[in-house]
């Protein structure tokens, strides 16, 4: 599944030339690049094996295939599966959606490996920021990690937005931070009811980041998008409203719901850059796949195995060129960051949108186990263990590329 043409915004990600701290030494890094991938293109130009094959490898184009292995962890194998993306508790139980391997058209990735990522982020600390699918992503990589070493759980707010583990054997601590904005963000209420509807401080990172982060940190994976839709905002920047989404008022400046979440990862990739030496991974806009209605409006994601090709996702998904577009503006603030010439800063890509549009199979559906909201689908999250997994066969092999 090569790039689309429909994706008028889509950004050719060049490497950043800036100086980038090193994970491991050269000899390392080459062995474990040859673990992680065999360009299988030489008759396109690609090298057999090193790493000079594996840097000309576009990581996001690709499709799905056939992959009859078991999922490295099950819902016994990982107990930390959080209740509402534990599908087959919840009653799932079709399997197919998970006999497939995410394969890049030009190289060849292995499957996730615990033990060497743990090694690679040892005496590391990471997080994952962003909203709900934030977290989602997570605990897939929680779950993977479960199989290499049991963690130890050191924080769990009560609603469960920030979660902190840490892997004792390698000094590693993983947390998410779930940041609906990224940004700073005030929910309106009129009469004393919510309202759904917010003001965004969009030069000011949500103040969880400033609670919540440590001194130093490794790797933050940022990420977001879902709740900029159907909202209302009134856009602040240095204390002064400048405009709002979604308004009626005649008097302030209109913007799109794009441009709030322009500003915010801008925002958001700016703030990383007071950590000296870290990886900051932008991952993409992740689709929904709600079918015969919206998220309020009945929609469902019965599916059972992926689309075959992007251009089936463009008939079958209302929001195909909304999601095209989002994924376009998350590139364009990421090169945008780059030109920003940070040393000792890595500024990496985690491409998913496109593999992720034909797998509307892999959402819980009506098996996430709400009991407050039954009836109710869930097109959004993804079922652990199932598709998500490959971000991080992604993620790991996007470390590598960026240091090899």
């Amino acid at each position: 599944m090569g790039s689309s043409s429909t994706n008028p915004t889509a950004t050719d990600l060049s490497r950043s030339t800036a100086a980038r701290p090193r994970l491991l030494d050269r000899a390392a890094e080459e062995e474990y690049a040859k673990l992680l991938t065999k360009p299988i293109m030489k008759k396109r130009g690609f090298l057999p094996s090193g790493r000079d094959g594996y840097q000309e490898c576009d990581l996001f184009s690709g499709h799905w295939m056939r992959d009859m292995e078991q999922p490295l962890y099950t819902s016994k194998s990982c107990p930390l599966i959080g209740d509402s993306r534990n599908c087959f508790l919840n009653g799932r139980v079709d399997t197919d959606f998970l006999k497939w391997r995410w394969q890049p058209d030009t190289c060849q990735i292995s499957r996730f490996n615990p033990k060497l990522f743990l090694e690679i982020v040892r005496g590391k600390s990471m997080a994952f920021i962003g909203d709900s699918v934030a977290r989602n992503h997570m605990e897939s990589l929680l779950c993977l990690l479960y199989q290499g070493e049991i963690p130890l759980s050191i924080y769990w707010s009560e609603d469960g937005r920030i979660a902190k583990y840490h892997f004792p054997n390698h000094n590693f601590t993983l947390m998410v931070l779930w940041t609906t904005f990224l940004v700073q963000d005030d929910e309106i209420i009129s009469h004393g009811s919510k309202t759904d509807n917010y003001t965004l401080h969009l030069d000011k990172v949500h103040e969880v980041w400033i609670k919540q982060l440590p001194s130093t940190l490794d790797y933050a994976i940022i990420s977001g998008g879902h709740w900029f839709f159907q909202r209302r905002f009134y856009l602040y920047q240095g204390g002064a409203l400048i405009g709002c989404v979604s308004c009626s008022e005649p008097d302030i400046p209109k913007y799109d719901s794009t441009f709030a979440l322009r500003m915010s990862i801008r925002t958001a990739l700016k703030y990383t850059e007071r950590f000296k030496g870290i990886t900051t991974v932008l991952r993409t806009f992740s689709p929904g796949h709600f079918e015969n209605g919206g998220w309020n409006a009945g929609g469902s994601c019965i599916r059972t195995s992926p689309l075959h090709e992007l251009a089936d996702a463009y008939k079958l998904i209302s929001t195909y060129n909304e999601t095209m577009e989002l994924r376009g503006v998350q590139l364009q603030e990421l090169e945008r960051a780059k030109r920003r010439g940070v040393e000792e800063r890595r500024l990496l890509a985690l491409d998913v949108t496109r593999a992720m549009l034909v797998r509307p199979d892999g959402h819980p559906d009506v098996h996430f186990g709400n009991v407050w909201k039954r009836g109710s689908h869930d097109c959004v999250h993804w079922c652990l263990p199932g598709p998500i997994d490959a971000w991080n066969d992604l993620f790991f092999a996007t470390l590598l590329k960026g240091t090899v």
